[in-house]
């Protein structure tokens, strides 16, 4: 069976962020495209669910303002961003530390120099990672040596105990590994938006970001529940039988649905992470702050309805706590007697609303880590996806990006 509509020049994979950005700027430049997606919606792991009347992301999620892809497709009062705490609390055996950039609360600068949560080498060492990752451009950044983030902050001055204390178990939630081995590029560059942008919810949860991008394009450009059998010398195939021919074809999807239609494509190993999702009938911090564990018992935990009240029905609240790894047998039961001793609440009683596992959440990044990577992998055919990239929401657009100057590039006059 033949599409029956006009053929697009390009088809895109992959309703995600790297596809929706491609296939925007394609379309931009006069490209007739079409995007094909299995799924019944846009945003692959960006998406968020109804949940007996919770808002649940699938898999906790943050949103930087500061990525220059974001500032570029997006309009941010549109999302009705709701910001995090600019900090962490952390908790220690010696009970909780606040560690919070004094640039927006200046009043935290008192607690800093109380030498509570960290001595005057650390703190000097602070102030000086945060004018260089602030104020250098990011090619400096890039350009620089690579070596695990353990390294980096040893050079720059700071004491193990302070990167057991603070570093291991914030980093390891935003990389997710605990031995602080990815690339100290990436690393500058996550610590460079962290300080120039904040980190919100949207409202509506995460999904509203790639609905947004996907609201940009035509309204008969993107396919739901489409799904690629195979690439074909002349286009794709869909699950169904349908062929569809195009001049270039995007592969903007997962890594193990990347490989399956192009064998030979490259793709780093990828971590997995857990977030449980639990229904206090009250908050147990009244806070949209983040907490870490010194203890690491797991990657973070955050009351998502202090940061969104809309995430919970009145009277509710909502906990997100996300683990490394898959779920596994006694591992929730575990997580609440730990839940109950940093919130100082009974999480025993708590309602497990749900448990969201996403396999391919992250990739790995580990020195020396190539930022840059073409996206064309054939004639006519490229990937593109945070594994050609740094992981993040920025990398994900910017590949999204590449592939369509690249295909703008490759593409015959028409």
């Amino acid at each position: 069976m033949t599409a029956g509509r006009g053929a697009p020049d390009v088809v895109v994979i992959g309703a995600g962020v790297a596809g929706l950005a491609c296939a925007q700027d394609l379309v931009a430049a006069g490209v007739a495209v079409r995007v094909l997606e299995a799924s019944d919606g846009v945003g692959g792991r960006m998406r968020s669910d109804r949940v007996d009347g919770f808002l649940v992301d699938r898999g906790f999620q943050v949103f930087n303002t500061s990525y220059p892809q974001v500032q570029r497709r997006l309009s941010l009062p549109a999302l009705a961003l709701r910001p995090f705490t600019p900090g962490v609390l952390i908790h220690t055996e010696s009970g909780r530390r606040r560690l919070t950039d004094p640039r927006s609360q200046p009043s935290a600068l008192a607690g800093l120099l109380s030498g509570r949560v960290a001595g005057a080498r650390d703190l000097a060492a602070l102030g000086a990672l945060a004018a260089s990752d602030a104020l250098l451009p990011p090619h400096r950044l890039k350009r620089r040596p690579d070596r695990s983030t353990r390294a980096a902050l040893a050079e720059a001055g700071f004491t193990d105990a302070f990167v057991e204390r603070f570093f291991r178990p914030f980093l390891s939630g935003v990389f997710l590994e605990d031995r602080l081995e990815t690339s100290a590029r990436v690393f500058h560059l996550v610590w460079r938006s962290m300080l120039r942008g904040a980190l919100c919810l949207p409202a509506d949860g995460i999904g509203a970001v790639p609905r947004a991008l996907a609201a940009a394009l035509p309204d008969d450009a993107v396919r739901l529940e489409t799904g690629v059998e195979r690439l074909t010398g002349d286009g794709v195939e869909t699950a169904a039988g349908e062929s569809v021919p195009a001049r270039a074809v995007v592969v903007a999807t997962g890594p193990g649905p990347a490989v399956a239609l192009i064998p030979d494509v490259e793709v780093p190993d990828y971590r997995t992470v857990t977030t449980y999702y639990h229904a206090p009938e009250r908050s147990p911090l009244h806070e949209p702050t983040l907490l870490v564990d010194t203890r690491r018992r797991f990657l973070n935990t955050c009351v998502l309805s202090e940061v969104a009240a809309s995430c919970a029905p009145p009277g509710r609240a909502l906990v997100a706590t996300s683990v490394l790894g898959a779920d596994a047998e006694g591992r929730e039961p575990a997580l609440r007697e730990a839940l109950s001793e940093v919130y100082g609440a009974d999480a025993g009683r708590w309602e497990l609303l749900t448990v969201r596992t996403v396999p391919e959440a992250l990739p790995a990044m580990a020195a020396p880590q190539e930022l840059t990577r073409t996206t064309r992998v054939a004639p006519g055919r490229y990937v593109c996806g945070d594994h050609r990239a740094t992981g993040s929401v920025q990398g994900a657009l910017a590949s999204g990006a590449r592939a369509a100057r690249e295909v703008l590039r490759d593409l015959p006059s028409r």
